[in-house]
């Protein structure tokens, strides 16, 4: 069939499912996918409790969190794991009405990888690699000895420009993937899961935590589910990491509220805690937690009831700085 028969044929087909799954499924704004690798772990841990961490403020002690994280689940027999964290930029490079970015000269902050990336996936990649590897090499830290040689493998990546990475290490046997795809999962891991004790971590996976239509069609049964997986929904993906053992251990995301960045963190065994930033911007406050991700209008009501208005109002003097 030529491609644009093809495309044709998928307009029609995404119109289809989305007049059909607006009227059976509910709002996509929140996931219903009742299984663990929907990476709202509420489900799968009763004795939840409030998290130790606060915000991470550097690269470093982001590492040292997911690092413990990840060493606390593998102590109870976790060896398949999701984490979720922001990424280093350069400072200079959050102002807006650049046409280019600076490489970093060591003055980075933590930024969520969203679209304020100009380069798209593959800056994210150069970005998202070597957080990668520090986190592996934290969490393989020894005592004694040298730490474990880690290869970086981007043959996985066949485009070459999807921003997919493989780091492997050998003792302790680790295979960490790197904003791995939906592909990636069907064509690669899912293929290659054993039980020769390697620990395999998913890194910054190139779904959203959030469901759109399709995402929330997908996750049921039948012939919608099968078709809005074809169209690019996710729910046939984390049916597989859901049988496979995979679970979140570590999820820190951000955007802004009224004004003001937040930042959502969730680490393992432990509730979602949602943060504001500080005028100052360095530092962070606590504003409310819940079991499950609090969804935006979560957010927004929690900043509400800790009596923090817009941004605006407090730069220009309506409103006590935070």
């Amino acid at each position: 069939m030529k491609s644009f028969e093809r495309t044709i044929l998928h307009c029609i087909l995404f119109q289809f499912l989305v007049i059909s799954a607006c009227a059976f499924v509910p709002s996509p704004t929140k996931s219903t996918f009742p299984l663990r690798a929907t990476e709202d772990s509420s489900s799968t841990v009763d004795n939840r409790k409030k998290t130790d961490f606060t915000v991470p403020l550097s690269v470093e002690e982001m590492v040292r969190q997911v690092a413990a994280c990840m060493k606390q689940a593998s102590s109870d027999g976790l060896d398949k794991q999701i984490i979720r964290v922001l990424l280093p930029r350069d400072a200079s490079n959050a102002d807006f009405g650049k046409y280019w970015e600076q490489e970093s000269r060591g003055n980075s902050v933590l930024v969520p990888n969203d679209e304020s990336w100009q380069g798209g996936i593959m800056q994210l990649y150069r970005s998202a690699a070597p957080t990668g590897a520090e986190i592996v090499r934290q969490y393989t830290n020894k005592d004694v000895g040298l730490p474990p040689r880690i290869t970086e493998d981007r043959s996985v990546d066949e485009s070459g420009v999807d921003g997919v990475g493989l780091l492997k290490t050998e003792d302790p046997s680790i295979a960490c993937w790197v904003q791995p795809t939906q592909e990636t999962v069907q064509d690669y891991i899912m293929d290659t899961l054993n039980d020769d004790g390697t620990t395999i971590i998913l890194m910054n996976p190139q779904w959203r935590l959030v469901d759109d239509v399709l995402d929330s069609a997908s996750q049921g049964e039948g012939f919608l589910s099968g078709l809005a997986s074809f169209l690019g929904g996710k729910g046939s993906v984390l049916k597989r990491l859901n049988a496979a053992g995979f679970q979140p251990v570590y999820t820190l995301e951000g955007y802004v509220c009224r004004g003001a960045n937040v930042r959502l963190l969730q680490t393992y065994q432990a509730d979602w805690q949602v943060f504001c930033e500080r005028d100052d911007g360095e530092t962070y406050i606590p504003v409310g937690s819940l079991p499950s991700r609090p969804t935006y209008q979560d957010v927004e009501q929690m900043l509400k009831d800790a009596n923090i208005g817009y941004k605006y109002a407090r730069d220009i003097g309506l409103q006590p700085k935070l």
